[in-house]
């Protein structure tokens, strides 16, 4: 496929009693971007968090018992966001989620399709939040997923602040970079907008990102949350000249969508007014003179 729609949600975090209210919820938010031609839909960094609340407030409320009551929910998490993308036929990158492949959890992003799971991500380097205090390790292995849409990667959060590792995915194909964050300030925001930004620049590739918004009373892991979600391009030569596809307003929950075209990506990197995904490796050779 040469292009398609593309969706980064605003999210804002909900406290649900039932399950059920989670799905509901997510199904309304999956049928509205898919309503407006989304193929591919990406939920943030952290997103599941919300369902800490079904294990109710003390639970919710403490940074250990939290993290094991959203892995709890995990093979129904799985099988809600399979359903929705049978429903609607596209691709979900699920907001990221506790997942605990051993003593400790890895923060854990998946890619559902229609036919099954596509595959996970696990975050790569981890935040001084995550190492001090929560206790969330880091992941193994780090690969685009090779779909219909065509070679997708993820870079969670801080992991998009760190050049060498979206390089490593857009060298092994990678056209599409998605960035889902959560993070409890504008700095905070602002860093990961500035990692996905750039790294949409020097590989000449499009990046989403996908934030948490608003506050979160039950969950001080996720209490505070600032972004906007938003698609980025080079800006040069058949995208905008901010490299802005589509952005939300800040701290409003929601969709940013645009249509992603992998015909303007390769034509970019053949043919736009600097070279910079071909002229990558020109750095080492420099510095090795």
């Amino acid at each position: 496929m040469s292009g398609f729609g593309l969706a980064a949600a605003a999210y804002d975090l909900t406290w649900f009693d039932h399950f059920d209210d989670h799905a509901a919820k997510l199904g309304a938010w999956v049928a509205d971007a898919a309503g407006q031609g989304a193929k591919l839909l990406v939920f943030p960094e952290y997103g599941s968090m919300e369902l800490s609340s079904l294990g109710g407030r003390a639970v919710a409320g403490d940074l250990e018992a939290a993290l094991h009551e959203v892995s709890r929910h995990g093979a129904a998490t799985d099988a809600l966001h399979l359903e929705l993308a049978r429903r609607h036929d596209c691709l979900i990158l699920g907001a990221s989620r506790p997942f605990f492949a051993g003593a400790r959890p890895v923060n854990r992003a998946t890619l559902y399709g229609p036919d099954g799971i596509i595959g996970h991500q696990d975050k790569q380097i981890m935040t001084r939040f995550e190492r001090e205090e929560w206790d969330v390790v880091a992941g193994r292995g780090l690969a685009p997923f090779d779909t219909d849409l065509g070679r997708i990667g993820v870079i969670i959060c801080y992991d998009s602040e760190f050049p060498l590792l979206a390089r490593h995915l857009v060298e092994q194909g990678a056209e599409v970079l998605l960035a889902p964050s959560c993070t409890d300030s504008l700095a905070g925001f602002t860093r990961v907008r500035i990692g996905a930004m750039a790294r949409a620049l020097e590989n000449q590739c499009v990046v989403a990102q996908s934030p948490t918004v608003g506050l979160c009373d039950f969950c001080p892991a996720v209490d505070e949350n600032v972004g906007s979600g938003a698609i980025y391009g080079p800006p040069d030569l058949g995208f905008p000249p901010t490299g802005i596809l589509a952005e939300t307003p800040l701290n409003a929950p929601g969709w940013a969508l645009a249509g992603v075209s992998l015909a303007a990506i390769r034509e970019v990197r053949r043919n736009g007014r600097v070279l910079n995904h071909l002229h990558w490796d020109e750095q080492g050779a420099r510095l090795a003179r």
